[in-house]
């Protein structure tokens, strides 16, 4: 049975989330998780900007007889954007990675050439074949789970991985951030690391195996996880970032030209989230990046209500943008709509490494071995 409506007194998460949880006064478990955690990052600033310029410096120093210290991911967002800016300030010498699964706008491609020119940063640009990433975008729909952007966050990571051991870089530094997505629904999204759902949803709605996309092997999975290399380090948390700031900086001083809601500027992420997510599943992303900027103080609860009462996609863009990703996907609108109509499933419904007893087990006991023995880094 559905739950009654709920929605948090506190930030404005709701029901849309199966598992939520309210206590007494109606505040939800995951801005009390939020604020559980935020005693980890709310260091004073100075000790934080003491931890980063050690870690800078251990950077500096992995990274000498090497062309790069560092990798850092771009998109034209908002996030890395503004990384990209603060690692080059550190004096660090990073290697910039993005990925084009074809769905870039204009504006993401122009910031990311603006901001790089400006900044003098090398750009590796990984493109992934288009005919084999379309059917597997599509497998992912016909899939029916609300999973179909994990092809792409797979791509990326699978990136930075071979970028890591080509050019012997042991750092990956992520615009991920405490302060504006600490908030995460695991019902929405799930799956991003996992190769083994990727490739059995494509060989389910397929009938044939992944040829060029990146898939990360299970192995070096698990190597990473328990070696920790190459080593993620997630800088903005160690900085006073507010993202409102770091527009105006951007578009003032790079000529950033904004696209819109978080991750818009991927065109398919702007369709996938502001209309195909809401409309099938009943899930509005901007529920959890809202209320993470509530928790962190940059805007009001009052606000965060206001900007989710919007539509979550502009009403007049969804009939010739939903023409427009049919086509691009090489579907009929017909065909389009029966996907869009198709029975909801779960990450859980497909072959995946949760399941997968090895995987399972292994990490099992690394995790008894790192509490118990504290000998594995």
């Amino acid at each position: 049975m559905s739950k009654p409506y709920q929605i948090c007194t506190r930030c404005i998460m709701d029901t849309t989330d199966p598992d939520i949880v309210f206590d007494a006064g109606g505040v939800c478990n995951h801005c009390t998780g939020w604020f559980k955690r935020a005693q980890f990052y709310s260091l004073p600033l100075a000790e934080r900007t003491r931890q980063l310029n050690a870690l800078v410096e251990e950077m500096k120093a992995q990274g000498r007889g090497h062309d790069y210290d560092c990798i850092i991911g771009v998109s034209g967002g908002v996030d890395s954007s503004y990384l990209a800016i603060k690692v080059k300030e550190l004096g660090l010498r990073p290697l910039a990675i993005h990925v084009d699964n074809g769905w870039n706008s204009e504006k993401a491609v122009g910031n990311i050439k603006r901001l790089l020119d400006a900044l003098q940063i090398d750009l590796s640009t990984v493109v992934l074949n288009w005919k084999e990433f379309r059917e597997l975008q599509l497998a992912f729909l016909r899939a029916s789970t609300p999973d179909s952007e994990i092809p792409s966050d797979h791509a990326i990571v699978a990136s930075f991985y071979n970028a890591s051991a080509r050019h012997h870089i042991g750092y990956c530094i992520s615009g991920i951030n405490f302060r504006t997505e600490g908030i995460h629904v695991r019902e929405w999204s799930q799956g991003h690391l996992d190769g083994r759902y990727i490739k059995s949803v494509y060989r389910r709605f397929t009938g044939k195996r992944l040829k060029y996309f990146p898939v990360i092997p299970v192995v070096r999975l698990v190597l990473n996880i328990v070696l920790h290399r190459p080593r993620t380090i997630f800088m903005l948390d160690y900085l006073e970032y507010d993202k409102a700031e770091a527009k105006r900086l951007l578009m003032d001083k790079y000529g950033w030209e904004d696209y819109g809601g978080k991750h818009y500027e991927s065109l398919y992420t702007k369709f996938y989230q502001g209309w195909m997510l809401p409309h099938k599943f009943g899930y509005d992303k901007r529920r959890m990046h809202l209320s993470t900027l509530v928790c962190s103080g940059q805007m009001s609860r009052a606000q965060a209500l206001d900007e989710i009462a919007l539509p979550a996609y502009p009403p007049d863009q969804i009939e010739p943008d939903t023409e427009f990703v049919a086509k691009k996907l090489g579907v009929s609108r017909q065909e389009f709509d029966a996907i869009m109509a198709s029975p909801r499933r779960r990450y859980m419904d497909y072959p995946n490494l949760q399941n997968h007893w090895i995987f399972g087990r292994g990490l099992d006991l690394y995790r008894f071995l790192r509490h118990k023995l504290r000998w594995i880094r």
